[in-house]
């Protein structure tokens, strides 16, 4: 394995090395299982193992390079969070509210009272955050979750057991009404992210930068552009995305912010942004589908229109953007070029040959961002 211009020998190597020393030492050849020989490989199993670790730690030495704990060592001493945590965002757990119904009027569901349901395959525990009183028409009630991360939300509607049955209600069970906010913890990428975009873009007393960090220093907020002036001279338009959050199948909902959402960036965002801002604008961008034909393909399979779909949808995300700012300028809502849907689709695995017929692609306003649209084949 290599970094930048060191090398570290392989086992083999540092073996070979070892031998030719002995043998150079004691002017001999050595001869298998006799003392020597043994004594210079256990010797050079020992240095490799000290060779692989100097090359793990030379990787932990910069952000750019670093995982795990060692990265989240850098992160701490550059990145303070929305809740005033420092280096990864932690997972976040679901909270909201359930209804049930009684056939005794006024039963209480204590405080504590937990219930289960399944998220996908996995069963999870909710409890109660207060006393309830149920009647006998559906009551709502408030209720968290005990397991953190995006598993632990749950759509309006999902049923919900409770775990020990309480006299008076009915079968014991619930109903969401509305259970989110569960995030899960920072991955080393995106924290990666954050920690050299902060390094690169030092805090500057409010400019675009910073905006875009302190957005991101938020639980579930996966990316961030700020628009200067936007909206008037003196504005800050910031938009948002929540991708593992509020993911859907649906390109065109997929990773869109909440209202809670917004809410709860701009109530951040205004304990820690200038005071000289006339006015500071969250909202979420405007989907727009990028949208074109493809003919003559080969070969024209399900797998390959499968793989095509998600390697144009994979090249959209990474370079679709509402408005933004460069130098405290504001520069429109990225254009999606047909060359990038042309390479994306011939890097899709089993494409070989086709024709693509679409213009770049324009968004309507600075507000819109480009999404996966239709694929047609002709």
């Amino acid at each position: 394995m290599t970094s930048n211009n060191w090398t570290t020998p392989d086992l083999a190597t540092v073996r070979a090395n070892n031998r030719d020393y002995i043998t150079s030492q004691i002017g001999a050849p050595l001869i298998p299982n006799d003392y020597p020989r043994v004594l210079a490989d256990a010797n050079a199993g020992n240095a490799s193992l000290a060779y692989q670790f100097i090359q793990y730690l030379s990787l932990q030495i910069l952000p750019d390079t670093a995982t795990g704990v060692f990265l989240d060592k850098h992160a701490t001493l550059y990145l303070v969070n929305a809740d005033g945590s420092k280096g990864r965002k932690v997972a976040t757990y679901a909270s909201g509210t359930a209804t049930m119904t009684a056939t005794v009027a006024a039963t209480i569901l204590p405080a504590g009272s937990q219930f289960t349901a399944l998220s996908g395959s996995t069963q999870i525990v909710y409890e109660t955050t207060a006393e309830a009183s149920i009647g006998l028409s559906p009551t709502t009630f408030s209720i968290r979750s005990l397991t953190a991360g995006v598993i632990s939300n749950l759509a309006a509607g999902s049923g919900l057991t409770i775990t020990s049955a309480v006299a008076g209600l009915n079968a014991g069970s619930g109903t969401v009404v509305s259970l989110t906010g569960g995030a899960d913890e920072e991955t080393d990428d995106e924290l990666r992210t954050r920690v050299l975009a902060r390094l690169s873009q030092p805090p500057m007393g409010g400019d675009a930068s910073d905006y875009v960090a302190w957005a991101l220093a938020v639980p579930g907020v996966t990316r961030a552009w700020c628009a200067p002036n936007e909206m008037g001279p003196g504005t800050v338009t910031i938009r948002i995305m929540c991708d593992d959050l509020r993911a859907t199948s649906d390109p065109m909902t997929s990773g869109l912010p909440t209202a809670a959402d917004l809410v709860a960036v701009k109530a951040y965002l205004d304990t820690v942004r200038p005071v000289t801002v006339a006015d500071l604008f969250v909202c979420a961008p405007i989907p727009q589908p990028v949208s074109f034909t493809i003919s003559n393909l080969t070969k024209d399979t399900t797998a390959t229109r499968t793989a095509i779909a998600a390697s144009v949808a994979k090249m959209i995300f990474n370079r679709a953007r509402p408005a933004t700012s460069s130098n405290g300028t504001l520069v429109a809502a990225k254009t999606i070029s047909v060359a990038w849907v042309s390479d994306a689709i011939l890097g899709a695995s089993g494409v070989t040959d086709f024709d693509l017929a679409m213009n770049d692609f324009v968004p309507s306003s600075n507000g819109n961002i480009g999404v996966l649209g239709t694929i047609l084949y002709g």
